[in-house]
């Protein structure tokens, strides 16, 4: 009984020790699907745990408008205040990140930081551009939701809102004096000395008196899954998976059973794809490429002397610069990835075709078709039948000629019975 009853009293106790009273997770990356179902794992978990405060450091050059809003409708409906601080020192929280930092309940920028940047930009999830009256509609709703959430923030209007029209950023001190955030911190201390005991209104209207002295700051890392994916939505990464992808997939079409490199090429393909559901994929770009892997195997079967090998490497090389259309650096992949994966890819492609197109190509040197063409000596007179001396073998032989025994013969054609058609070697 005593056992049981200690058992009982540690599962009662148990949220008491596992509580985060303040709860901080960091997200220094594009703000797309991953980031966005992180940070709503993260008030999910201070919610359960009723925690006192979310601090969220964030580092981002911007990122998809869907997970945007995402992640803003959750801090909007969280029952935790969440401080979103744009950490460490030449860090930003530019476009998507100046959203998501008007919406937080607090929002505190470290010294030699800035934000703003919030112009929406004229691309699509195709990579196609915006025609002009779609991108001003565009512009116009992100500027009225850029007001409301900073109105009802008691932020600064005017100049949130100038930062979706006219792309303005702001330093933290510029941000400070205008009214865009509410403090500027060395740490994550610091926040928490500043605002402790201070009153906070709720975007619902309602008021929290935060009560954060001596609580602990706990982190919430990403998940081991979540890690992954944000790996594999890296655009150099998500353009080298493609590229092998491909490669893999034509090596197993090309040599049927050799099942690895069409396994790992149809993985590295999937990963691939998965990354391009958060990427602007221009679909011109990606039809290069494939036109790329056309031309190299045209290249080895009509011969034009390296012209369509190079028009290949060149298709390869532009696609590849099309294939991800992002204004955002950290949404493309770099040219110092492209230029050297693109030429390289399609120097494998032309060496793989050319082999291929040789072991089809070459002489057969088994079976009855690898006796036709085969050189030999006749073991005796043929008129028309004797017997020959080829590969290796004593064969009977027959020849629409007389051959003397001796003379060089070539084996024509390979009869029923063994017998083998020659004719001789002038």
């Amino acid at each position: 009984m005593i056992k049981k009853s200690l058992v009982f009293l540690l599962l009662g106790l148990w949220p008491a020790f596992s509580s985060a009273a303040i709860l901080k997770i960091t997200v220094d990356a594009p703000i797309h699907p991953i980031t966005s179902e992180y940070i709503g794992k993260a008030i999910d978990k201070a919610e359960r745990d009723h925690d006192k405060l979310i601090i969220m450091t964030l580092n981002t050059p911007g990122g998809l408008d869907s997970s945007m809003r995402e992640i803003i409708e959750r801090i909007l409906s969280s029952k935790v205040p969440v401080a979103v601080y744009v950490s460490p020192s030449g860090a930003r929280a530019a476009s998507a990140g100046f959203y998501i930092g008007i919406a937080a309940d607090l929002f505190v920028m470290a010294p030699g930081t800035s934000t703003g940047a919030a112009h929406p930009v004229g691309i699509s999830m195709t990579g196609q551009s915006m025609d002009k009256t779609m991108e001003e509609k565009v512009t116009h709703d992100a500027a009225a939701y850029m007001r409301t959430l900073a109105g009802k923030r008691g932020r600064n209007v005017g100049m949130a809102e100038d930062a979706v029209r006219k792309s303005l950023s702001y330093t933290e001190k510029e941000a400070l004096k205008g009214g865009i955030i509410d403090l500027i911190a060395r740490s994550d201390e610091e926040i928490v000395q500043a605002f402790d005991g201070k009153t906070v209104k709720r975007f619902d209207g309602t008021e929290v008196t935060l009560q954060l002295k001596g609580e602990p700051i706990v982190n919430f890392p990403m998940s081991g899954r979540q890690k992954f994916l944000l790996t594999i939505s890296n655009p150099n990464l998500a353009y080298i998976l493609l590229m092998l992808g491909l490669l893999g997939l034509y090596f197993e079409f090309a040599n049927p059973g050799a099942i690895l490199p069409g396994v790992l090429g149809g993985i590295f393909l999937l990963l691939a794809i998965f990354s391009f559901q958060i990427l602007p994929i221009n679909y011109v770009g990606l039809l290069l490429i494939l036109l790329a892997i056309a031309l190299f195997i045209i290249e080895v079967k009509v011969h034009s002397y390296g012209v369509l090998s190079v028009g290949g490497i060149a298709a390869m090389v532009i696609g590849s610069m099309m294939l991800i259309k992002s204004p955002i650096p950290e949404l493309r992949p770099s040219l110092s990835v492209i230029i050297p994966v693109a030429i390289g890819i399609s120097l494998v492609f032309i060496f793989l075709v050319t082999l291929v197109i040789k072991a089809h190509a070459r002489k057969v040197v088994t079976g009855r078709e690898g006796m036709v063409g085969e050189v030999g000596v006749a073991q005796t007179d043929i008129d028309p039948v004797g017997r020959v001396f080829v590969h290796g073998e004593i064969w009977e032989a027959e020849a629409a000629e007389s051959i003397p025994k001796g003379a060089e013969v070539k084996v024509i054609e390979l009869m029923p019975g063994l017998r083998v058609k020659v004719k001789k070697i002038s």
